[in-house]
């Protein structure tokens, strides 16, 4: 599976590394990935999603229904 956010889309970043005598090589930034279990109260059960901190955030703000139906995810399938 790659390191995209189940709910936002976040993925990785291509960058630079400049060192100090401003010698540039690229680098990755990944996203901060974390595999959480949610409480889905519709389905009556838990769901594992691979989300990103900010979406974690997030998800206590909006609640889990609301931001997969924005997502276009559907939890039945997981």
């Amino acid at each position: 599976m790659s390191r995209v956010c189940q709910l936002t889309g976040k993925k990785a970043n291509n960058a630079m590394a400049v060192s100090h005598s401003h010698r540039r090589t690229k680098k990755l930034q990944e996203a901060n990935l974390q595999w959480k279990r949610i409480w889905w109260p519709e389905g009556n059960r838990f769901v594992r999603l691979r989300l990103s901190t900010k979406a974690i955030k997030t998800l206590e703000l909006k609640g889990l229904s609301a931001f997969a139906k924005q997502a276009g995810i559907n939890l039945n399938k997981l």
